[in-house]
């Protein structure tokens, strides 16, 4: 499967007024990429545009929720009226939510998982209609905790588990039928972007990142490089690659540790955030890339920047030997 250079790209991008989308956003219009941007944000939305097209880039907007099926449709409409069809379609749209399962309210839950999966559900849908003949990248933003539950986020957890299913399996079914579309799951560790500042939060004080952190520019990469690369899924962080790895091959001592250590980590300082501030039911308008993490922000992820350029690596290897190989024989001639 071969995909465009990104300069030649349609991209849809959900979630795109804040964090991870709205870095993606910048990133992908200085390399030429057109944009179909969403969010629920207005306000933001229309700002973004403006900025990217007024520095030289195309860029669209719709202001679109999920959780709405007809939003996500009215989206992909606007990318077939503006330019053809997408493609590239990331489905990033999220929210997180902190606090105890039993605590935390089924009403909230779901309407987590609306947004957190159902969101995804209807982006893959609507990506996979425009995408069908043409071929392309479907996008979807996991994270590490869809491979280990991380206490105080279990309810978030749940929603990724549920989110790298679907995931994973829309690609077979997608590849038994022949249609070229590459179907790729980003799993970013924790990334500091207003995330924690825009949760639902039922923790005594505003909720905080546990180290290692990342600038969400690790995570825009990573969606440029699988959309132009076909990739199967992409760890974002060391820390996050090992945290998985840790709980495959020791599930118990993992889950142990990360409850006597994430759980009064995740617990900062600060006085709680106003109700308000979270965004589980309404638009931030906030035009906001980075969060308040007070740690060491980690520009780059030295292990994703390898995984994603493995094959280059692996080449790099395989050369050497060959190289070394002939050496060997020529002294031994």
């Amino acid at each position: 499967m071969k995909l465009k250079p990104l300069d030649e790209q349609v991209m849809v991008l959900t979630g795109a007024s804040s964090g991870i989308g709205l870095t993606t956003a910048r990133m992908a219009a200085k390399q030429g990429v057109r944009l179909v941007l969403a969010a629920r944000s207005e306000n933001a939305l229309r700002q973004l545009t403006q900025e990217l097209v007024d520095g030289g880039g195309q860029a669209v907007f719709a202001v679109c929720d999920v959780s709405r099926e007809e939003d996500v449709q009215k989206l992909a409409e606007l990318a077939r009226a503006t330019y053809g069809g997408c493609d590239t379609w990331v489905n990033n749209a999220g929210v997180g939510m902190y606090g105890t399962l039993l605590e935390s309210s089924v009403e909230d839950m779901r309407r987590l998982f609306d947004i957190n999966f159902w969101g995804i559900v209807y982006g893959s849908r609507a990506a996979v209609a425009l995408m069908r003949e043409r071929g392309g990248a479907l996008i979807n933003m996991g994270s590490v905790t869809s491979e280990q539950t991380v206490p105080l986020q279990s309810l978030y957890s749940a929603s990724k588990h549920a989110v790298k299913g679907f995931t994973d399996g829309l690609r077979m079914e997608l590849e038994h039928d022949g249609v070229p579309i590459a179907v790729t799951l980003i799993k970013p560790g924790p990334i500091d972007t207003p995330f924690p500042l825009n949760a639902r939060s039922y923790l005594p004080t505003e909720p905080q990142h546990v180290p290692p952190v990342y600038a969400p520019e690790t995570v825009a990469r990573a969606v440029l490089h699988a959309a132009a690369t076909p990739t199967r899924e992409t760890y974002v962080g060391g820390g996050a690659k090992g945290i998985a790895a840790s709980g495959e091959f020791a599930p118990h001592a993992t889950e142990k540790a990360l409850a006597a250590a994430a759980i009064p980590r995740t617990l900062s300082d600060r006085p709680p955030l106003p109700p308000e501030r979270n965004i589980l039911y309404h638009p931030s308008e906030r035009l906001e890339e980075r969060g308040d993490y007070p740690g060491v922000v980690q520009p780059v992820s030295v292990y994703t920047e390898a995984a994603t350029h493995r094959k280059l690596l692996g080449a790099g290897l395989l050369g050497a030997g060959l190289a070394a190989a002939l050496w060997h024989r020529s002294r031994r001639a």
